[in-house]
């Protein structure tokens, strides 16, 4: 079961919000974990992805959302973005991670599945990424 952090849902449009040093530019995936944006950095000139959950509504829902945050930087790995940054705007918690341009594994994988050397390669990426997270004390849960 997610943390209750995650149950109020997000407005419909953050496009052309400033969000701290971010400048949102749109919307790039939802799912049960929240919404992601593509945000421009104003400081750095790079793009980054502002993830965001739900609200902090108390003090252990902030300290333990500061923890999950803070675990998830000390990765360090090819296969797991970089975060660079916790924020709150308007209570609700906000992650900003390196934006990675790329497609998803729903358009890479087609409908009949991948052959068997092509999934093999990928499941060894994915295992060894979750391995590091593991070791770091981050379990993923989707």
């Amino acid at each position: 079961m997610p943390p209750e952090y995650l149950a109020l849902p997000m407005p419909e449009n953050l496009a052309g919000q400033r969000i701290g040093q971010y400048t949102v530019v749109e919307k790039i995936g939802e799912g049960g974990m929240g919404a992601v944006w593509k945000a421009r950095d104003e400081k750095l000139g790079r793009y980054a992805a502002l993830k965001f959950l739900g609200r902090l509504d108390d003090a252990d829902r902030r300290v333990r959302f500061a923890l999950e945050a803070r675990a998830a930087s000390a990765l360090n790995h090819p296969g797991i973005v970089t975060i660079y940054d916790i924020l709150e705007p308007d209570g609700r918690a906000c992650i900003a991670m390196e934006y990675v341009e790329g497609q998803t594994l729903g358009t890479v994988i087609p409908a009949g599945g991948l052959a068997a050397k092509e999934l093999l390669a990928l499941a060894i990426q994915l295992a060894d990424a979750l391995a590091v997270a593991h070791k770091g004390g981050v379990v993923h849960r989707d």
